[in-house]
């Protein structure tokens, strides 16, 4: 999901400087000015995607998160690159590629939140998939903006011990915003 994620952002940022006669497409300063992770070549989802459907889809995806952390140093030692190890699926990692191929995960607007987003989604499905027990690993995010309403957290500080996808720091900013308070 992040490598789709930052992949997205990147074409998207590649697309609008391969429009300025004077950019360079492949400058990670021209990326990084914006927010935006400098991909290369071979770590594009493009190559991950093609790869879905082969033996090597876990260690396409190793590669593709150890190139993206050497170019970025903001993200070294963070991205996991596990996916090459014999017990995991290849068949149904090459699945999960399908299903974000066909996702455009850019925000628009003041959406800010997109990964959590889809992690809640994610997160929601498998919950419903899993029956009574699940509740142990989601919580509704109308729930959670209820709790937020009730509390009101105008003031002080936010605590989650349950962290999850930080679903309960979201809905308090969003709360803030959407009572035109400040949000620092």
């Amino acid at each position: 999901m992040l490598l789709k994620y930052i992949s997205d952002k990147f074409e998207a940022k590649f697309k609008e400087l391969s429009e300025d006669e004077y950019a360079d497409v492949e400058d990670k300063d021209e990326y990084e000015a914006d927010g935006v992770f400098f991909v290369p070549q071979d770590a594009r989802w493009s190559v991950i995607s093609q790869a879905a459907h082969t033996p090597q889809i876990g260690k396409v995806i190793d590669d593709a998160l150890e190139t993206i952390e050497r170019e970025n140093t903001k993200l070294k030692g963070v991205l996991p690159s596990n996916y090459a190890r014999p017990e995991l699926d290849k068949r149904r990692l090459g699945d999960v590629v399908d299903l974000f191929t066909n996702i455009h995960m850019l925000a628009s607007g003041d959406e800010k939140d997109l990964l959590g987003r889809v992690y809640e989604y994610c997160l929601q499905k498998f919950a419903s998939m899993e029956g009574k027990n699940a509740g142990e690993f989601y919580t509704p995010s109308c729930i959670v903006r209820t709790i937020v309403e009730i509390l009101q957290p105008y003031a002080g500080r936010v605590y989650d011990p349950c962290c999850g996808s930080g679903g309960m720091f979201v809905q308090s900013a969003k709360f803030i915003q959407n009572h035109q308070k400040d949000i620092n």
